[in-house]
């Protein structure tokens, strides 16, 4: 009972904060409305206004189906489209937050290990894969590394024992960064352990995104873990006013232990990620750790944000040195190929979770197969997956069968078409919703991460993934492939009524908004 009345108490929050929202919306169409009383001033005024407007956004640097959908509304809706553009298009946080945010590259730069040493070695093994190493260390400033054992989880059941047991083990510090926490049987065990933890005097850390939790948590719940000896921030609290500061979220999911063991995946901290509870059928989730050197990236994008969320000033040359696990720690780990985190900033004008897929698609000789929980993808994703299957890749892409949100997956349903004439293969998990984010390519590349095939994610979020050249697991990802596509049918050409391809276009063109 007190459960159900703390689930009612987070839905009622949501519906004022959305109530607060309409009202905004409705000042400024009433204000709009007015106008109309001066219709040939305002025709006027809104002609030159709606002109301004689009050529600003035609010079702007952004990618083209945002620029085209923002176009379209603005050209539908004058002064409303103008005044909502103004709100919330792009990536925009105040000047202060920008300062402070810039500080996560150059402290990241500073803490984050070179490993020349690696990159010729890589080169010397696969100079393509040396390429796409390269990309991600110049654009994440996270390496390549050897000596880092790999173990690819199918599903969050499988995962959720082995990621207690490594909380159990902790010896000097547990840092976690998720975008969405509930309670329930998950949260109540790692919760569980994290007391335990810091009683015993390690250094517990947790960051969760405040739009992502907006449904499952109390507003109290930072403090009570605070109370409890649990370090808490919140990323960008929401705040019921029409800002465009709402657009980035920290959609990453993070958790490290003691700098030597890393968790990431598409696996959120709540039930329906390891099957606890049924929504929308069976959840499938995918996730890997990393024990070993690689788990050093994890730490340091984890410890540059928080130092953002706590305005902590870092010098450049401290490094997080205190964190970082000893020579002796790293050695009882040697694992096989090369192991790369990356970490996408939606500020910095750089798709770096696109551009690894992207990099994944160009090289592959053979297959590369995709898991991916929606499917609204910009033209060069589009028209990389097309050439190559053009080209005799077996390319092959796997979404839910049952979806999370229905428009989304209408949106995702109206790209099929055109993928499948290029000869692209759409499979569609039957048991239910499929939420990994996980690429595997000609038995030799992998990545798995947080990263959407959405414009959410690929332009507007905080995500992260590691990529990975002939590592442990990768024999792993393929069994888990070839038994996901065994219970997902594929998708042919279906019969679709006129009312529904005009639905499905129009949301096709409005997608990078939603």
């Amino acid at each position: 009972m007190r459960r159900k009345l703390k689930k009612l108490h987070r839905i009622n929050r949501l519906y004022i904060v959305g109530l607060m929202i309409l009202v905004q919306f409705f000042f400024i169409f009433a204000a709009i409305i007015e106008f109309n009383e001066y219709f040939t001033y305002y025709f006027a005024f809104a002609s030159l206004l709606e002109l301004g407007f689009v050529l600003l956004i035609l010079y702007s640097h952004q990618n083209m189906s945002y620029k085209l959908a923002w176009i379209v509304v603005i050209l539908l809706f004058p002064l409303f489209g103008v005044a909502v553009y103004i709100i919330f298009c792009g990536n925009r946080i105040s000047e202060a937050s920008r300062k402070r945010m810039s500080s996560i590259t150059t402290i990241t730069e500073s803490a984050a290990d070179r490993n020349d040493d690696v990159m010729e070695e890589l080169s010397f093994c696969d100079r393509d894969a040396a390429k796409q190493s390269e990309y991600i260390r110049t654009t994440s400033l996270c390496p390549p590394y050897r000596d880092t054992e790999t173990t690819y989880y199918s599903s969050g059941e499988e995962m959720f024992e082995p990621f207690l047991q490594e909380l159990e083990a902790a010896r000097r510090y547990i840092f976690l960064e998720y975008f969405i926490i509930d309670y329930g049987e998950m949260w109540d065990r790692i919760h569980e352990i994290l007391r335990r933890k810091v009683a015993a005097g390690v250094d517990v850390r947790l960051i969760y995104d405040d739009m992502g939790c907006i449904t499952t948590l109390d507003k109290k719940f930072a403090k009570q873990l605070e109370a409890e000896g649990i370090k808490c921030r919140i990323f960008h609290k929401f705040i019921p006013i029409l800002s465009a500061h709402q657009n980035n979220r920290d959609h990453r999911k993070i958790c490290v232990i003691d700098g030597v063991c890393a968790f990431t995946g598409g696996l959120n901290l709540a039930d329906e990620y390891i099957n606890a509870v049924d929504r929308f059928g069976y959840w499938k989730d995918t996730a890997v750790r990393l024990k070993g050197r690689a788990a050093w990236s994890f730490t340091v994008m984890f410890l540059t944000m928080w130092d953002y969320l706590t305005m902590q000033k870092r010098r450049t040359d401290e490094c997080y040195a205190e964190y970082r696990p000893s020579p002796e720690e790293y050695r009882a780990y040697s694992g096989h190929g090369f192991v790369q985190p990356y970490t996408d900033n939606p500020l910095d004008g750089e798709p770096v979770g696109e551009n690894v897929y992207l990099g994944m698609i160009a090289a592959a000789h053979d297959y590369v197969w995709i898991m991916t929980p929606y499917l609204i993808i910009d033209e060069p994703m589009e028209q990389a997956l097309c050439r190559a299957a053009k080209s005799g890749v077996d390319v092959r892409i796997v979404t839910p069968g049952v979806p999370d949100k229905k428009v989304v997956y209408e949106n995702t349903k109206s790209y099929y078409p055109n993928l499948i004439a290029h000869g692209v293969k759409i499979y569609e998990f039957t048991p239910g919703f499929l939420h990994a984010k996980t690429f595997l390519c000609d038995d030799r590349y992998a990545t798995v991460g947080s990263v959407n095939l959405d414009y959410r994610s690929l332009y507007l979020h905080f995500e992260c993934g590691v990529w990975m050249y002939g590592p442990d697991c990768i024999s792993g990802i393929r069994t888990d492939f070839e038994e996901t596509f065994a219970r997902s049918s594929r998708v042919t050409e279906e019969k679709c009524s006129l009312v529904r391809r005009l639905y499905r276009g129009i949301l096709e063109l409005i997608a990078p908004l939603m």
